[in-house]
């Protein structure tokens, strides 16, 4: 009974700190001309949905990973390649598809890139026997650098004429598209996890590798998907950043790869392995995003912001050491 307890404890908390937050963000928020409160504006909730969203897909992999007792830092690089590509594929390449085929195809190029990249990250890490950390921080200057490479370091325009890069761009105007989507994925991520044979492997290989390896369970090929499938979520918020900004940026997503592992951490995903949820991931997203615009909403600097991130980082990973240290005397 102590250890549901704890359980449903560590649930609530993510919980709690988003109230938490959005009730400082509320009593610190600064006032329009008529006295209203900006945060609680519809217009700046929305913004906040829709940046956390973007953030939010990339921590949906991220979890999957770090439930794996993985750690994936190329994930910011990962994104710049699928919002390169997808601009490149769209102003740089003729096709006989149409505007809706022709989008289709650059998403679809897209996201069949930035999944090669997670399943390399996967396959190196598992044959070559390297640490995750070692692997993913490589291919985070590799995929960077082939993202400058591809566009000369400059940025590809999407415009606002009737082509298809324009076509692309005014669908990435849709605030709440972007929303729907995380929203979707995370529900299909959750399914998968809680639901499916390959959520279960994730989990117990994560909590305990040599006990999945006595009981025969695919390691090294399921290691492999979960960095496949980060990849693949990259990509997706890769094509969403595309069209939301307009734009195929090389250097856009850097330090992405921090705002998705905080997410994950702060909605109670162990860096050891084996124990979070996606609805913790989703809670600990809206903390940040809730967190980040009360800081822009102050004229806090980005570095500032950079420095609090980490120390929220730090403190959330110090709670679950507290809370996971009585589980681990009772099973000794």
């Amino acid at each position: 009974m102590a250890i549901d307890g704890r359980r449903i404890f560590a649930r609530l908390q993510s919980v709690l700190g988003l109230a938490v937050i959005f009730l400082l963000a509320v009593l610190f928020s600064p006032k329009s001309g008529a006295g209203d409160r900006i945060f609680l504006e519809a217009g700046n909730l929305t913004d906040i949905l829709r940046q956390a969203a973007e953030i939010g897909v990339m921590a949906l992999g991220m979890t999957l990973v770090i439930l794996n007792a993985g750690i994936d830092l190329s994930v910011g690089s990962t994104l710049a390649l699928a919002a390169t590509v997808t601009a490149m594929v769209l102003t740089r390449w003729k096709t006989d598809l149409g505007q809706a085929g022709h989008i289709g195809l650059a998403v679809l190029a897209a996201l069949a890139a930035c999944a090669a990249v997670g399943a390399i990250n996967g396959a190196a890490i598992v044959s070559l026997r390297i640490q995750p950390f070692i692997v993913t921080l490589a291919t985070m200057i590799g995929i960077r650098g082939l993202a400058r490479r591809l566009t000369d370091n400059t940025n590809i325009d999407l415009g606002f004429g009737q082509d298809v890069a324009s076509t692309f761009a005014k669908t990435g105007s849709d605030k709440t598209l972007v929303v729907v989507i995380f929203a979707t994925l995370a529900v299909v991520c959750a399914v998968i996890l809680a639901r499916t044979v390959f959520g279960r492997r994730v989990k117990a290989i994560g909590d305990n590798e040599r006990a999945a390896l006595y009981a025969g369970l695919p390691i090294r090929r399921t290691r492999i998907w979960v960095y496949t499938l980060c990849g693949l979520l990259s990509g997706v918020a890769g094509v969403l950043h595309a069209a939301q900004n307009h734009q195929g940026n090389p250097n856009a997503g850097i330090s992405y790869e921090l705002d998705a592992i905080a997410a994950a951490v702060i909605g109670g995903t162990s860096l050891m392995g084996g124990s979070g949820s996606i609805g913790g991931t989703v809670v600990g997203t809206l903390i940040l995003g809730v967190l980040t615009n009360m800081l822009r909403l102050n004229n806090v600097d980005s570095n500032t912001e950079l420095m609090l991130k980490a120390v929220i980082i730090i403190a959330a990973v110090w709670i679950q050491q507290i809370r996971i240290s009585p589980l681990a005397r009772r099973k000794t």
